[in-house]
């Protein structure tokens, strides 16, 4: 709760610093309100031709046996959009966490002497690298419709094992956008296995699932509705196979000073989970926008992750 409540101070703090996009800010309103408009509906759009770089702070609790645990994740999640032809672009989106966790695997009256590592009550460090490589074309496809596909690999630097999986992974990615004026709709998918394995530890089969809507007003505010399920193969027999989350989200275009930022806030509940998974959560979100660093305007790299 600590780390949650630092994070809501530098984001107060961020909102009573920036500059809004509004009309009475005179004769370069009418530029920044169309820069806005713009970026508004690039960030609802996995692949725009936008570089960001989003900080994504999430709270979930309802952990552990006790169902009092909780985990805080900082994921940094650069996305890169690179021209490759006239045809072709490569959007590299890299996802970093930072995890604090804490009663996660705690079991109560349980006898020191036993020494468990489950009683070691919080773990805090680096989990595992995510990154994907989307290839998608300049043009759309069929129906008006984007999309990219490639692979995705997950790199084991996780600095402690309740925290990484301790594999290096590898699979297919792949995502499907459709925009119709303000509205956003698309999923993206990918499917992870395991290809090295540490001492002492286990493959993954692991499949992501991450389909959204979004509405983005004239006011530059944007309203998601999205879930992010995954599915594990090697799950226990008997214990659930789906973490699911149902998360619905708002974010602002703002500015601090010349920079274009975007803010979000959003909540989380989770239909399914395994036994002593999260129950509900809530998520913050700083992104960073660089809209004259990227190549020119396509149907390329931006975040609704």
């Amino acid at each position: 709760m600590k780390v949650l409540a630092r994070t809501l101070t530098i984001i107060v703090s961020l909102l009573l610093s920036v500059k809004g996009l509004h009309a009475t800010d005179a004769p370069e309103v009418e530029a920044d309100t169309d820069q806005a408009d713009k970026l508004a509906k690039q960030l609802a759009n996995p692949i725009s031709s936008l570089i960001s770089v989003p900080f994504q702070a999430n709270e979930d609790f309802g952990y552990g046996p006790s169902h009092n645990g909780y985990k805080f994740t900082l994921n940094i999640q650069p996305v890169i959009p690179i021209s490759l032809t006239e045809n072709w672009n490569l959007i590299l989106r890299t996802i970093v966490p930072v995890v604090s966790q804490h009663d996660l695997f705690f079991v109560e009256n349980v006898p020191k002497r036993l020494n468990l590592l489950a009683q070691n009550r919080s773990q805090d460090g680096l989990s595992d690298t995510l990154q994907s490589f989307f290839f998608s074309p300049e043009q759309r496809g069929p129906f008006g419709v984007n999309w990219g596909i490639g692979p995705a690999l997950l790199y084991p630097t996780g600095t402690h094992p309740f925290v990484g999986t301790g594999t290096f992974s590898m699979g297919p990615t792949v995502v499907v956008v459709k925009q119709v004026g303000g509205l956003t709709a698309g999923g993206l998918m990918n499917q992870l296995w395991s290809l090295a394995i540490e001492e002492d530890r286990k493959s993954i089969s692991q499949m992501y699932l991450q389909p959204f809507v979004a509405y983005t007003m004239r006011t530059h505010t944007t309203f998601i509705l999205s879930s992010e399920a995954t599915a594990n193969w090697n799950s226990t027999p008997g214990d659930a196979r789906w973490t699911i989350p149902l998360i619905f989200q708002i974010s602002q275009i703002l500015k601090i000073g010349k920079q274009p930022i975007s803010l979000q806030i959003g909540a989380k509940y989770y239909a399914d989970s395994p036994r002593y998974g999260p129950d509900w959560g809530v998520r913050f979100n700083l992104t960073l926008l660089y809209p004259k660093a990227g190549p020119r305007p396509g149907p390329i790299g931006g975040t609704i992750w």
